[in-house]
């Protein structure tokens, strides 16, 4: 069976939120059904397909900049201006993920506006994932989008039809531009429980998020031979693992941890599907300013970035505001990452 045909024979397994509104009209019409486009073929994918590649060297470079809280006219912002611009002089990476809560006050535009502009005026990739004060503001994450999709290297995405607004999917080309050698999952990690009354602070991922990897996960192990292609996943509020990881004896944690991770009440089941699947060998979030470990968890790693923003909330974690760096190694499901702060320092580095 070669892949067209696999792909009209799973779809009706495919959900029709999935599909996008007009794959969904499509197949309701009354037109011949036709077969639906997986996400490998659409827009929303093929856009930035070829736009991320490993170095000659085999090398490509991540800076994770998390919860920038910029507040437009408070002198506390500049401070992660300073950081952003001094991580990004002193590490020249490859990319940069923005892991959520970049606004935090009124006017929305500006936020994105200042806390993009390191990497922007730098000319490097950048992507972002939405956080649960983004559309506090003025702007609604529809509208956000819309401000920044078009912003100088910006690669954010969105799949219509999903739950959320930034779940997306970045393919990191071999050295040699032949093929996909890595994958970088975005998922917009929501905001607030919707059933207040039973289930009180965070909202977890959705049941289409899910399926919606699982699909893409098993579509990209198909095109590699069979083999899951290595990934990494990128979103704001954490999962529930990560506190029984934390409080695992045997577990080894690597990092600050000031704070128990504020996960969702309700475990939806992602991490399971990573680990069915196979592919995402780490999990980076945001979220809680003062935790920066990372902690290996049933075969996943579980990882904080640095709180970048400046003392516009709470911050309180030795040596100030910061990044994460992730280095990657083509053919290699290993990575190596390790946290600077100011002045060039740089702490728990790891392999």
């Amino acid at each position: 069976m070669n892949r067209k045909e696999f792909l009209q024979t799973s779809a009706s397994l495919i959900p029709m939120s999935l599909l996008g509104t007009s794959a969904a009209q499509a197949a309701t019409s009354a037109a011949p059904m036709a077969a639906p486009v997986s996400y490998l073929e659409s827009e929303a994918y093929q856009k930035n397909a070829g736009k991320l590649k490993f170095k000659a060297n085999g090398k490509f470079k991540i800076v994770q900049f998390t919860d920038v809280h910029w507040k437009p006219g408070n002198p506390a912002s500049e401070a992660a201006a300073e950081r952003m611009n001094e991580v990004l002089e002193a590490e020249k990476p490859d990319f940069v993920v923005y892991t959520g809560d970049v606004a935090f006050d009124k006017p929305a535009k500006t936020c994105y506006e200042r806390a993009f502009e390191p990497a922007i005026s730098r000319n490097i990739p950048f992507a972002f994932t939405f956080g649960n004060h983004d559309d506090e503001q003025d702007l609604s994450r529809k509208e956000i989008f819309e401000l920044i999709k078009d912003m100088p290297g910006n690669l954010t995405g969105t799949v219509e039809g999903l739950s959320g607004v930034s779940n997306f999917i970045l393919p990191v080309r071999s050295s040699n531009g032949q093929k996909d050698a890595f994958l970088l999952y975005h998922f917009d990690s929501l905001s607030y429980s919707p059933m207040e009354k039973t289930v009180d602070g965070y909202d977890w991922m959705k049941a289409d998020q899910i399926d919606w990897y699982r699909q893409c996960s098993a579509e990209f192990k198909k095109e590699n031979g069979g083999n899951p292609l290595p990934a990494l996943a990128f979103f704001h509020i954490p999962l529930p693992e990560y506190n029984q990881a934390a409080q695992d004896e045997d577990a080894l944690l690597i990092g600050i941890r000031k704070e128990e991770a504020c996960a969702p009440k309700i475990n939806s089941g992602l991490f399971t599907a990573m680990l069915e699947a196979g592919d995402i060998t780490g999990i980076f979030v945001g979220h809680d300013h003062v935790n920066d470990y990372v902690v290996p968890w049933k075969g996943i790693l579980l990882g904080y970035g640095r709180y970048t923003g400046g003392k516009t909330v709470y911050c309180d974690v030795p040596w100030g505001n910061g990044a994460r760096i992730i280095e990657l190694t083509e053919g290699e499901r290993s990575i190596e990452s390790w946290v600077r702060t100011k002045g060039g320092r740089i702490d728990n580095r790891f392999v």
